[in-house]
């Protein structure tokens, strides 16, 4: 599969919308939330006014079509650790997952955080979500966890 891994465009921030819904774990038999979930202000701290200082954003380009996104930012979210660590957020459409673009999505990004100098960068991931093993295999530990989630770092 031909894709390529790139940098948002400034133009294309609006996409993130699409990716933060993509990004909320379903288990098996519960039903999808309506969209407009994303303007709980929970979420919307993921993707308000992106495009700051320390907000980072890789997208995968299938043929000219934004397939999936991982982006970070320092935010007080799921993940939050301390001040200084950006906190991960990374989707794909449906279609485009188990194909192993998630994974060089998140060598890329965090090649760049190393590259920023930022020491670690955090997630939070439901415990029952496959992509826990993702994670893990590209380097992230659990720090914390909570009933249904885990915290994970990844250290730069």
């Amino acid at each position: 599969m031909d894709y390529v891994i790139r940098g948002l465009k400034q133009n294309e921030i609006n996409l993130l919308d699409t990716f933060l819904y993509e990004a909320i774990f379903i288990p098996e038999g519960v039903q999808t939330p309506s969209k407009d979930i994303i303007e709980h202000p929970d979420l919307q701290i993921y993707v308000a006014d992106f495009g700051k200082k320390d907000d980072v954003c890789y997208v995968a380009d299938f043929d000219g079509k934004v397939v999936g996104a991982v982006w970070t930012r320092i935010i007080n979210d799921y993940g939050h650790v301390d001040d200084t660590t950006p906190s991960l957020s990374i989707s794909l459409l449906k279609e485009y997952r188990n194909l192993g673009i998630g994974t060089e999505l998140m060598k890329q990004i965090l090649l760049t955080l190393k590259e920023k100098k930022y020491k670690q960068v955090s997630l939070s991931v439901q415990k029952i979500n496959y992509a826990v093993n993702m994670y893990k295999k590209v380097g992230f530990e659990i720090v914390r966890e909570n009933k249904e989630d885990y915290v994970m770092i990844c250290k730069l």
